[in-house]
């Protein structure tokens, strides 16, 4: 992780300054508006749907575009990129088509299997908006099942799994089971598959599913390809199972001498270190890509928050870009995507909208689930959005915070996150508790200047700078020298007094040398 830079001083060459003064720049020009600064922070992004550091989004043909120069030199090869894309090559998880769904919720009451903090009715409720995320699925039927030991085998006892029996195979409407435990084991899923009459999904594959559809950069897809993997394994072991009757089959050779268990063991071991390895040409690639980012030194503020609690509305709202367009359903944004804002003080900075946080992330897919959120670790600021309409919004801010530490983010970075109470339309007379937390809604626009204040206030603050208006004199070198040293926006010239009133944006060591250099 590179430390916070001085994230604003560029913002001199983005805007108009009153001619008649200094000398010529130094630095070289950089956009004069937020879209060709964003076009500019893109760089070799790959389009509007690139990483925020570094990721290429798709091309026309498929393939990462190229922006010249060096980056064409860390370009994959075709072989390599023909590789990368054979390992995105995968049978579907769920089946296709309109599926109406039974959803399961075993409910414990006690021991160590009881999560913290919730309730089974919000766990139901976030878990028919994980079905309902997928295209052509409804929930038909909801059981919530007493468990004591959610763990087993079968998951309920004979009693109980006798009974949901009885209902799902006297109810012809439904056409699948989601069990919402986190993973059943293959074993599991067979038999329950075989009382039931019907396919059951489990909370992880159901949640690999809405990530893989919802992945758009090929790091993304292939981190979702990684997270597959232990799934594909315990198939691979029960399909042998199956077949050969308690490990019969995989005592099989083939040609090479192995058997049939050994031979998918090595290939899917084989697919693992190709995925990792394409990882790793695409880590660096981005590596490479942040370097010349931050040269730039673009201000950047990365907007965090439980899912659907109205991340990307809020970016639509701060930057006015019309061709951002909100959903409202889980993990709508996987990728991570950058917009850019000017704030007041006329600074553009560059929001970068990330994926939603979820409690209870299945194991697997935490590593997944982290790597898209490494552009977090680089941003200058956090901007933390709840909704607080929701029921359960204060375990939902524990989730994302927890969530956050766990990335091992730089302590500053952490102690400067801006919260942001989103929805308030929908909960009347609402203040906020926390202090320094600022009420939106991002929907109405309620708020919104406020919370633009803060962010400038909060962004400068970040890069140790401060907004100024200097009285200098027209015939010294003072002005020459705020237009090579700091960012300045406007000069008012008073020629009949000899002096200019100029409004900078000036680093806190800068300011320190222009008193020592022009006292008085």
């Amino acid at each position: 992780m590179w430390t916070l830079r001085a994230a604003v001083r560029p913002a001199s060459q983005l805007f108009r300054v009153v001619s008649g003064c200094g000398a010529p720049r130094v630095a070289p020009p950089l956009p004069p508006c937020p879209e060709r600064a964003l076009a500019a922070f893109r760089g070799g992004l790959g389009g509007p749907e690139g990483r925020g550091v570094g990721g290429r989004g798709p091309r026309a043909d498929g393939r990462g575009s190229r922006t010249g120069g060096k980056e064409d030199e860390e370009e994959p090869e075709d072989a390599e990129e023909e590789e990368e894309e054979e390992l995105l090559r995968r049978d579907p998880l769920l089946p296709a088509g309109t599926q109406r769904v039974c959803l399961v919720h075993p409910d414990v009451k006690w021991g160590p299997g009881k999560p913290q903090g919730t309730r089974a009715e919000w766990q139901v409720v976030e878990a028919q908006a994980l079905v309902r995320t997928l295209d052509g699925w409804s929930v038909v039927d909801t059981m919530v099942v007493p468990s004591k030991t959610p763990g087993r085998k079968l998951t309920f006892g004979r009693g109980t799994l006798g009974r949901l029996t009885e209902r799902i195979r006297g109810s012809p409407e439904i056409t699948a089971v989601f069990l919402n435990v986190e993973r059943m084991a293959a074993a599991t899923k067979k038999e329950l598959e075989a009382a039931w009459g019907v396919r059951v999904f489990d909370r992880f594959t159901v949640v690999l599913h809405v990530f893989r559809c919802h992945a758009r950069t090929k790091e993304a897809r292939l981190q979702v390809a990684l997270a597959e993997l232990p799934l594909l394994r315990s198939h691979v072991q029960s399909d042998v199972a199956h077949l050969g009757g308690r490990g019969g089959d995989s005592r099989r050779t083939v040609g090479s001498g192995e058997s049939f268990l050994q031979v998918q063991r090595r290939l899917l071991k084989e697919k693992e270190a190709k995925i990792r390895k394409a990882l790793d040409r695409l880590r660096r690639k981005r590596l490479l890509l942040g370097q010349q980012r931050r040269r730039r030194e673009f201000p950047v503020v990365a907007v965090v928050g439980y899912t659907n609690c109205g991340k990307t509305t809020l970016i639509k709202a701060l930057t006015g870009d019309a061709a951002i367009q909100p959903q409202d359903r889980l993990f709508a944004t996987l990728d991570v995507t950058a917009h850019a804002g000017r704030l007041p003080s006329q600074v553009t900075v560059i929001y970068m909208d990330t994926i939603g946080f979820l409690s209870q992330l299945p194991h697997g897919l935490v590593e997944s689930f982290s790597a898209t959120m490494e552009d977090v670790g680089h941003s200058d600021l956090i901007v933390h959005v709840r909704d607080v309409s929701h029921p359960e919004t204060e375990l939902q801010k524990a989730s994302v915070l927890s969530a956050l530490r766990a990335l091992r983010l730089p302590r500053p970075l952490l102690d400067r996150v801006v919260e942001v109470a989103n929805k308030v339309d929908l909960v009347p007379g609402y203040r906020p508790a926390e202090p320094g937390a600022v009420a939106v809604s991002a929907l109405l626009g309620l708020g919104l200047e406020e919370l633009k204040a803060r962010l400038d206030r909060a962004v400068l603050r970040a890069a140790g700078r401060r907004v100024l208006t200097l009285r200098v004199g027209l015939a010294g070198p003072q002005l020459s020298w705020l237009h090579q040293e700091a960012t300045v926006q406007a000069v008012d010239v008073r020629p009949e007094a000899g002096v200019a009133d100029v409004k900078v944006i000036i680093s806190d060591s800068a300011y320190g040398r222009f008193r020592k250099l022009f006292p008085g």
